[in-house]
């Protein structure tokens, strides 16, 4: 299909009459889906209708979408029965990925509560943290994070209700025990767009973690949005799409990210309960451990960040009948390099790759791109989705022409209502309705987003502006460069200078000269790193897949600069 064929099915979806048909308030207020749901209790209910069908995988435990919403139904029960919780109230959760992290999300949903999701790769600082700045009464936690924050639990005023626990006391509880046990069901709750339902902590790479609080309404726009996507790849990409039905594999899921960011709550899991798609779960990944389950539960999906996508490929397993399921390849928490693209379309040629822009204070919404968009565009993030307005520039209110670069602001009716408790930072990234996402990017002639930096990771060499991912981007072309980061070092002469920290494969033969010459060649001079470390370690990355620059940059300046 061309550009233009591709823009005529974009409005065929969303025009009048259409699921996915899109409103344009008289008001100038943002555009919204006619149709998505009221609130997400309502969204999530949908997945009722799969009944006697398997939902979910996870080690020796197998739930259809019936036994999961009778769990559901007992938990929420018990929540509002005997725990009291009431609409408002924050039910925290803290545990790697399981069943029971799904049940006790929508449980806490059903019973009116806001839900904070908790990092769950945190120490107990981090926990803590949330917990209190949250002022969560209730904590759904495993035996792990249990062992953390137990001794925090009676100064917080804090519930638990633990995974698998050891003992019970005052405020410890059995969860196992409460799912199982007869408890009369509720009358159900009514919920406004508008209600409070989510709190959600940034990454926290450079502060604290900020809670960002969204409504009934911002995350089932969201949702609707994401349906839209899928809908739109399958109508751009018909042969892609015929392959995969010619299959004959149920569509399933290998969910590997982490439930408490965006990408892996709504993308994946709450799309997957709505939808009827089957989710196999993993507890922590392992690139091998994955190629295991892809090939034993028939997986015809895998999103993930291109860390983990570049361990996949680097298993000889990943071309051979052991993927023979997987037609589904979506990229997502740090901008992937050409190479890793490469490999992708040539060993999975007719994948329906993709990738996407959004962000926790947007609900995950920005733009998306997938399919044979993905194939001719790779390197952008697609076309900002139908509720998603896109300006770039300095002011929402002046935006640049195309090509242009410049900050990138959104509008839609998926962003957050504003940091919890924080006044101040949430007058700082809203601005007259419009998000200041603090990336910077241009829109093309064709309309689609390119994102090239974030605002913070431009190096000021003595006045000259480099892009950190232009020279990350040009290191990871070299052959034998795995991943690499950008970052300012502190230079008497230039005020700034660009150092690198880049990870090779071992027996590659690359060193530093052969880096340096290689981004010499490609790169302006002035753009070339004037520091390079080689590395066959993984570099740090956060529980989204995005790398720890900070920590990066404090090691590089310890070690080489102090």
């Amino acid at each position: 299909m061309t550009v233009e064929q591709w823009k005529a099915a974009w409005q065929q979806l969303i025009g009048s009459g259409s699921p996915y048909e899109v409103v344009t308030p008289d008001d100038g207020g943002p555009r919204y889906f006619r149709n998505a749901a009221p609130d997400l209790l309502t969204a999530l209910n949908a997945g009722r209708a799969h009944g006697e069908r398997e939902f979910v995988v996870w080690e020796e435990q197998r739930l259809t979408f019936a036994e999961f919403f009778a769990q559901v139904d007992r938990l929420s029960a018990q929540l509002r029965g005997r725990f009291g919780v009431q609409k408002g109230d924050r039910v925290a959760i803290a545990m790697r990925n399981q069943p029971a992290w799904l049940v006790s999300f929508v449980a806490a949903v059903a019973s009116g509560a806001i839900v904070v999701p908790l990092n769950s790769w945190g120490q107990r600082e981090e926990l803590l943290h949330g917990l209190e700045d949250s002022g969560s009464r209730v904590l759904l936690c495993d035996a792990q994070r249990l062992a953390l924050i137990e001794g925090d639990l009676e100064p917080l005023d804090l519930q638990a209700i633990a995974v698998a626990a050891t003992g019970v006391s005052a405020r410890v509880h059995d969860y196992e025990a409460l799912i199982a046990e007869a408890v009369a069901p509720l009358p159900a709750l009514a919920f406004q767009a508008d209600d409070p339902l989510l709190i959600l902590y940034t990454s926290g790479t450079t502060s604290k973690p900020k809670g960002v609080l969204s409504t009934h309404r911002a995350v089932c726009q969201a949702l609707a949005a994401l349906e839209f996507q899928g809908a739109f790849a399958a109508m751009s990409s018909p042969g892609r799409i015929r392959a995969l039905l010619d299959s004959g594999f149920a569509p399933t899921s290998l969910m590997a990210v982490p439930l408490f960011h965006v990408s892996g709550l709504h993308a994946q899991f709450l799309l997957a309960l709505r939808g009827g798609r089957r989710l196999v779960l993993m507890y922590k990944w392992d690139a091998e451990r994955a190629l295991d389950l892809i090939e034993r539960e028939r997986c015809t999906q895998f999103s993930g960040s291109p860390a983990m996508m570049q361990q996949l490929l680097a298993s000889p397993r990943f071309a051979s009948d052991a993927t023979a399921s997987l037609f589904g390849l979506g990229l997502g928490g740090a901008a992937a390099n050409p190479g890793l693209l490469a490999q992708l379309t040539s060993v999975k040629p007719n994948a329906i790759g993709g990738t996407g822009y959004g962000m926790t204070e947007s609900n995950s919404l920005g733009a998306a791109i997938g399919g044979d968009q993905f194939s001719y565009k790779p390197a952008c993030v697609g076309w900002p989705l139908p509720i998603v307005e896109v300006h770039i520039g300095d002011s929402p209110d002046s935006p640049q022409a195309p090509g242009a670069e410049g900050q990138i602001w959104l509008r839609s009716p998926t962003l957050m209502r504003g940091y919890w408790n924080q006044p101040e930072a949430t007058a700082e990234a809203l601005q007259g309705g419009w998000l200041a996402t603090g990336d910077v990017g241009y829109l093309d002639e064709e309309g689609f987003l390119r994102i090239t930096d974030r605002i913070k990771d431009l190096i000021n060499r003595g006045g000259e502006k480099i892009a950190a991912a232009e020279v990350e981007a040009c290191a990871s072309g070299l052959d034998g460069v795995l991943e690499a980061a950008a970052f300012a070092v502190p230079d008497e002469r230039m005020g700034e200078s660009v150092a690198l920290v880049a990870r090779v494969r071992e027996g590659s033969g690359v060193d530093e000269l052969t880096l340096h010459s290689h981004i010499a060649a490609h790169l302006a001079a002035f753009k070339v790193p004037e520091h390079i470390l080689l590395s066959s370690a993984e570099l740090p990355r956060n529980a989204s897949g995005k790398l720890l620059k900070r920590e990066l940059r404090e090691e590089f300046l310890r070690r080489f600069l102090r």
